[in-house]
């Protein structure tokens, strides 16, 4: 394991922590100004870096923001005198992994850097196992032409739109781009331009100085001064509110914003991919959409098949979904027989890449066999009057397959729009009712034509699920994160994008 560094100019309290991170047998390295840290990491990098805000020759913030900029996985805390606290919480917003307040506990101190090394080591597991994920399949020949394009852009900053019907896998197509890109090295930041209000999406975008509207008690960086030097997705652009257009053309046009509430320009070096399931060119005409922005963004133009175009990816598709949601749950990876898979290639998936996941995730939990046959498949893929046979029995208590029990494919299978029962005496046995309610609602809302459904009810799930521990723990979102099974990056993330921090 690499070693934690601590950045501290006073020598009593590197002393403290450099003795009691030997105890539990974690190496240290100490420093007393950001200068040697900075040096340093031209050579090695921390697991943890502990940093204080406040030292000769520079600040812990500002340190924060270059170790950012260089390692960007490495989790940081920030250590404040209570006078600094609201220094220390508008470090969050730079990607601080949490604050230490001084005076500290010696102990507790040591719990925070034991998490935020756990932190550390899952992320770079993540990180390994998505290296070793293909980015993409497929082998219609509609597929390799996205592959040639993707290989054709990578040396280039050209900005690009992405068209598909929901589902193709327009965000996997913009991480693509970007990873193979001259901006690699940056942050990819994406942000979903139909899923966050009006009156929010502005702030999200551009941030805020403090005090710009009721409520903006620090200052908070928006998503293109988190993309710096990276790339900037955004998702659903034939959804953005047209005065909110007119700003972004701006910021294409010659580089630079400001913040909601600023008056000093901030320069934008962010290269900009944008996606919509919505024919452009139609909503310009119905003055929807600003033509100068579209020819702005339709620079290099994408277009992304439907699955019924490529059907012949469908069985490689399917067995590398089943391979996944088996590592996932922690069993067996199902097969698919030849008569399944030929039940699957006939349907014309309206959900897509997406909807076929979905239906993989189902059958780990769901098939009662280890090879599927076409009677396993979800209600959709019978034939019509044919409804399929109850599963032949329900997971054993306890199991893999119980703790992980998916509803069907028709809504996802992680959302929930009605609020949980109360949990019975032994939680890990839930009630079903609530996935019966869920059903229900996702059935309504797809019969109705619902927009973004998956989006909308997993938006909710989350929303509840992350209140409902934050009161069980009192607020304390460490603590909260770790009975949710989520990193503290995770919880802080989902905050921010769900908009819990403003209620």
């Amino acid at each position: 394991m690499k070693p934690i560094w601590i950045v501290d100019d006073d020598q009593s309290i590197r002393f403290v922590l450099e003795k009691a991170l030997a105890r539990e047998q974690l190496p240290v390295r100490s420093f007393t100004n950001p200068r040697d840290v900075l040096a340093a990491l031209d050579t090695d990098e921390p697991q943890v870096l502990v940093s204080d805000i406040r030292m000769p020759g520079g600040s812990g913030i500002d340190l924060l923001g270059k170790v950012k900029e260089r390692v960007p996985r490495v989790p940081v805390i920030i250590m404040t005198a209570y006078s600094d606290l609201d220094s220390a919480v508008s470090a969050f917003q730079s990607g601080a992994f949490e604050y230490l307040p001084k005076p500290f506990d010696v102990p507790k101190a040591v719990e925070l850097i034991r998490r935020a090394v756990d932190e550390s080591l899952r992320e770079a597991v993540q990180a390994e196992r998505a290296a070793e994920t293909p980015e993409m399949l497929g082998q219609a020949p509609a597929m390799q032409d996205v592959f040639r394009a993707i290989g054709r852009l990578s040396q280039s900053h050209v900005t690009v739109l992405i068209t598909g019907e929901s589902g193709t896998g327009k965000e996997l197509v913009a991480r693509a781009l970007h990873r193979h890109s001259p901006r690699a090295g940056g942050p990819f930041v994406a942000i979903n331009t139909a899923a966050i209000p009006k009156d929010l999406l502005e702030s999200e975008l551009f941030g805020h100085e403090r005090g710009a509207f009721t409520g903006a008690q620090t200052m908070r960086r928006g998503r293109f001064e988190q993309a710096e030097g990276g790339t900037l997705f955004l998702d659903e652009i034939g959804d953005m509110p047209f005065d909110l257009q007119t700003r972004l053309l701006r910021v294409l046009s010659d580089g630079q914003f400001y913040r909601v509430g600023g008056h000093q320009p901030l320069k934008a070096n962010v290269r900009v991919i944008a996606a919509t399931h919505q024919n452009l060119e139609e909503r310009v005409k119905q003055g929807a959409f600003r033509e100068d922005l579209f020819h702005r963004l339709n620079v290099i133009r994408l277009r992304l098949p439907a699955l019924r175009e490529r059907r012949e990816d469908i069985p490689m598709l399917a067995r590398f979904f089943l391979a996944k949601s088996a590592r996932e749950l922690g069993v067996e990876a199902k097969r698919i027989s030849d008569a399944a898979l030929a039940r699957l290639m006939a349907f014309d998936f309206p959900g897509n890449v997406r909807q076929l996941e979905n239906i993989c995730h189902w059958l780990t939990v769901m098939a009662p066999a280890q090879v599927i046959e076409p009677k396993d498949l979800p209600p959709e893929l019978q034939p019509p009057g044919e409804a399929a046979p109850a599963p032949a029995a329900a997971p054993a208590p306890g199991s893999a397959e119980a703790a992980a029990v998916a509803p069907s494919p028709a809504a996802p299978p992680v959302a929930a729009p009605t609020p949980l029962p109360q949990p019975a005496a032994e939680p890990a046995a839930p009630s079903p009712g609530w996935l019966h309610d869920l059903e229900r609602e996702a059935r309504a809302m797809l019969h109705a034509g619902a927009p973004e459904v998956w989006d909308a009810l997993t938006r909710q799930f989350e929303a509840r699920l992350i209140r409902t521990a934050l009161e069980v723990t009192r607020g304390r979102r460490i603590e909260a994160a770790q009975k949710l099974g989520i990193g503290r990056n995770t919880i802080t993330r989902k905050i921010q994008e769900l908009g819990l921090d403003d209620e």
